[in-house]
């Protein structure tokens, strides 16, 4: 190889890299390596989740559909001994329907919905600076025409046991509506 091939070859490592993606995710197609902050600023991965079945969403607490956050705690309150575990991304792009910080949002969740299942910090989901894990997942998962856009708030992403996208929900879809479809994924 010559140098100038090195160094190219070097410097697509480094970007990949440095948008928190790694060899193993690319290569394996998991959510496991992608590096998050908690809703409290905590850096972690998603290897934490390993084992366990995922849906990921993009929440928004000024939203038409943040009642979602009901349906999806009594979700995560019945699956949640069987391995499942329901992952909360804030998002601000869609309308500016998420301006709060990450302990208003954390305050707002916990008190109006119960919400117990973990919230990490506002994060973006479209655009240049779409968080690597929803860059991952929407390529994994695009919606049924084709499109990899989230369209709205509440978009849901569905992971088996594996790390593996399985399917993505659109925001229309209710939690009480996966229900049948968590509870068989969980099952296996």
């Amino acid at each position: 190889m010559t140098e100038d091939v090195m160094k190219k070859v070097a410097l697509v490592v480094t970007v990949v890299l440095s948008l928190g993606w790694s060899a193993h995710a690319l290569a394996a197609g998991t959510v496991y390596p992608f590096k998050v902050k908690t809703i409290d600023g905590k850096p972690t991965t998603l290897a934490k989740y390993k084992g366990k079945v995922l849906l990921i969403v993009n929440v928004a607490s000024k939203c038409g559909h943040t009642p979602q956050y009901a349906g999806l705690e009594k979700l995560y309150e019945k699956y949640k001994d069987k391995g499942f575990v329901i992952l909360g991304f804030p998002c601000n792009q869609f309308r500016e329907q998420e301006p709060g910080t990450n302990a208003e949002i954390k305050a707002f969740c916990t008190s109006k919905y119960n919400v117990t299942f973990p919230l990490f910090s506002k994060i973006e989901v479209n655009g240049d600076k779409a968080h690597p894990l929803y860059q991952f997942l929407k390529k994994a998962e695009p919606e049924a025409d084709g499109k990899t856009d989230i369209g709205w708030n509440f978009t849901k992403f569905l992971i088996d046991r594996k790390g593996h996208p399985l399917k993505r929900f659109v925001t229309k879809v209710e939690p009480e509506e996966m229900d049948s479809e968590i509870g068989a994924t969980v099952a296996k």
